[in-house]
């Protein structure tokens, strides 16, 4: 656990405090020196473990505004941190940082109001992004002590999905997540090489028996292709590569 010995009194109205809860002490140091290079942050405190952030936040949860976390900690299980903070720590806002890519990890974090969630390895253009975000947001609701309605749907713009062209967007069958399934083809993309199921499965963070529907998925709609290739034991397997357009099943109409 890490404390950087300021005293609560001595934030300025437009410095905000950050909490860092990341097991990896690597990518925790990365995201340290990120906020202190921006203007208007400063780390409060570091955490690699649940019981490390629960001390940390006893001592200085006044002083946090905003918690970057990890979702694969090794004390707890699932969102468990997430759901103690919208509990016990209104005032923070919560960003997700991690390598989590399942559906289910991501709507349990949309569902818990997280400000944003980014998925590692983090670019440093979208942390800029989020902080900047952050900073504006904040800014303008500590401005006034009313809103107009005009005010109020300019904050609340980013809970709003952008609009996107649905003219060639398709429907997805029952059991078929666009969001999983973008994170299939970005697996394939990324790869720039045929892939089996359990190689897309790690690759997403996802059982071999989901990729391997959404990779079949891919096969139905002739996006992908499949071919038979040997395994690391010498057995047959199927192996999938991308052989048409993903953009209509992923969202990605025409303009």
């Amino acid at each position: 656990m890490r404390h950087d010995g300021h005293d609560a009194g001595d934030r300025s109205p437009a410095e905000y405090g950050v909490l860092i809860i990341e097991d990896d002490f690597r990518i925790a140091e990365i995201h340290r020196a990120f906020i202190e290079q921006s203007e208007g942050f400063r780390v409060v405190g570091m955490a690699r473990s649940a019981a490390e952030a629960r001390a940390l936040l006893a001592r200085d949860a006044e002083r946090i505004q905003l918690v970057l976390l990890d979702a694969y900690l090794p004390d707890v299980e699932g969102l468990e941190i997430l759901w103690m903070l919208r509990r016990d720590h209104l005032h923070m806002d919560v960003v997700m940082v991690t390598a989590a890519r399942e559906v289910d990890t991501i709507s349990e974090a949309l569902r818990g109001g997280v400000f944003d969630y980014l998925i590692k390895p983090t670019e440093a253009s979208r942390m800029a992004q989020m902080l900047a975000r952050f900073r504006r947001e904040r800014t303008a609701l500590a401005a006034q002590g009313e809103m107009s309605q005009e005010e109020l749907d300019r904050a609340l713009a980013r809970l709003r999905p952008e609009a996107r062209p649905a003219a060639d967007s398709r429907s997805l069958p029952k059991g078929i997540d666009r969001l999983t399934l973008e994170a299939v083809v970005a697996a394939i993309e990324t790869a720039g090489a045929a892939l089996s199921a359990m190689q897309v499965a790690r690759h997403i963070g996802a059982s071999r028996s989901t990729a391997r529907r959404y990779l079949e998925f891919l096969v139905s709609v002739q996006v992908a292709s499949a071919e038979l290739g040997y395994g690391d034991v010498g057995r047959p397997e199927r192996r999938y590569r991308l052989t048409g357009d993903a953009g209509p099943w992923r969202g990605e109409g025409g303009a």
